[in-house]
C-alpha cells in the first residue's frame, strides 16, 4: 500500500472504533505497518472478524478493546489518551436497517453520539467518521456532489445523515476538528462472504468460485462507483492528519469518479476467474438507488485525496485474494 502522510506518528495514538471489521481492519493494518505510536481497536465483534483481529497481535503498540459503543462508559474508555479517532463501527447494509430500523439506529445514531462526545471529552485532536453514498437519497444528477441530496430511501440512510448533522454541531458548537467521509461502496480483500448482507463483490466472487446460485437485483444496469479499500484508508488518513483548517466541518465522497453496472462487475469477475457461470435476476431492492457516480474534486482539493487504485485493478486484486483463501 502506498504512504499517505508525511507527518510523524511515532508519538500519536489513535483510535479505530470498527478496527475488526473490513475496512477498519486496512485503516489499522497501515497505521501499523507505518509507525503509529498506539493503536487501539474498539469492537464488539457483532459484524467484526476476531481473525482481523488476531491479524495485528505481534504489534506491541496494538490494543483491542471489546466493547460496544451503544455504552457510553466503554467510548470514553476507548477515547483516553487518544490523540486521532477514526470511527467506522456501524451496522452497515440498506436490507438489514429495512429489516430492523431500531438496531441500526441504536448502534449508528445512538452510538456515533457517544463515541463524538466521548472524543469531545478526551480532547482528542481529530475525529473522522464513516458516511455513507446512501445520503445522496432519490437526487438524480450525476456525479453526485456534498452539497446536494435528496430524499433518504432507508432507515441506514437516515443514520448516517443524522450522523453528518451531529458532526456538523459538534464541529461548530464544540470547537472540534471532524471530517466525514461518504463511501461509495467500497470493496477489497477480508471483505466477509458470509452471512444475509454480506457486500455483492464477495458475494460475486464466491458463487462463481463455487458454482452456487449468484442473484443480481433487478437488471443489473444499476450503476455504482465501486471504490477499492486502499482509496478509503487514504481518505482516512489524509483527514486525520491534515492540517488545513479549512478541511474540517466537511462531508467528502470517497470514491474513484467512475461507475460501472453491476452486470459488467459480474462478468469481470467471471472474465477474471476464468469461469462461466450465468447469474440469476430477481426483484430490485427497496431502498437501493439506481445509479450512483461520485465528484471526489472536493477531497482532492481540501485533503489532497487522489484515488491510487482503479477499479479493475482493486478488482483484480481482490479477485486473487478471494481465490488465495477458498
Amino acid at each position: 500500500m502506498a504512504v499517505f502522510h508525511t507527518k510523524d506518528i511515532s508519538g500519536s495514538s489513535f483510535l479505530v472504533t470498527g478496527g475488526a471489521g473490513f475496512i477498519g481492519s486496512h485503516i489499522v493494518e497501515y497505521l501499523l505497518s507505518n509507525g503509529a505510536g498506539k493503536v487501539r481497536v474498539l469492537d464488539n465483534l457483532a459484524t467484526g472478524s476476531v481473525s482481523n483481529v488476531n491479524l495485528f497481535k505481534p504489534y506491541h503498540n496494538y490494543e483491542f478493546l471489546e466493547g460496544d459503543i451503544r455504552d457510553a462508559n466503554t467510548c470514553t474508555a476507548a477515547c483516553d489518551g487518544i490523540d486521532y479517532v477514526t470511527h467506522q463501527a456501524a451496522l452497515g447494509s440498506v436490507p438489514r436497517s429495512v429489516k430492523d430500523p431500531v438496531t441500526s439506529n441504536e448502534v449508528n445514531v445512538n452510538g456515533f453520539v457517544n463515541m463524538i462526545a466521548a472524543a469531545k471529552d478526551a480532547g482528542v485532536k481529530t475525529f473522522v467518521y464513516a458516511s455513507s453514498s446512501s445520503v445522496y437519497g432519490d437526487e438524480p444528477n450525476l456525479p453526485k456532489t456534498e452539497e446536494r441530496t435528496g430524499n433518504l430511501l432507508s432507515p441506514y440512510a437516515v443514520t448516517k445523515k443524522a450522523n453528518e448533522l451531529y458532526a456538523a454541531v459538534f464541529a461548530k458548537l464544540y470547537g472540534m476538528n471532524v471530517a466525514g467521509l461518504r463511501y461509495f461502496n467500497v470493496f477489497g480483500p477480508r471483505q466477509d462472504p458470509e452471512g444475509p448482507y454480506a457486500a455483492v463483490i464477495p458475494l460475486f466472487v464466491k458463487g462463481i468460485l463455487n458454482q452456487t446460485p449468484v442473484y443480481i437485483n433487478g437488471d443489473g444496469e444499476q450503476t455504482r462507483d465501486f471504490t477499492f479499500v486502499e482509496n478509503a484508508v487514504q481518505a482516512n488518513i489524509r483527514a486525520m492528519l491534515c492540517d488545513n483548517e479549512a478541511a474540517f466541518g466537511q462531508v467528502y465522497n470517497v470514491a474513484v469518479g467512475a461507475n460501472f453496472s453491476v452486470n459488467f462487475l459480474y462478468n469481470a469477475i467471471s472474465d477474471m476467474l476464468s469461469i462461466n457461470h450465468a447469474p440469476t435476476y430477481r426483484e430490485p431492492r427497496s431502498g437501493d438507488i439506481r445509479d450512483s457516480l461520485a465528484d471526489i474534486s472536493k477531497a482532492q482539493h481540501l485533503l489532497q485525496y487522489q484515488p491510487t487504485q482503479q477499479f479493475l485493478d482493486g478488482l483484480k486484486l481482490t479477485v486473487e485474494y478471494f481465490m488465495g483463501n477458498r
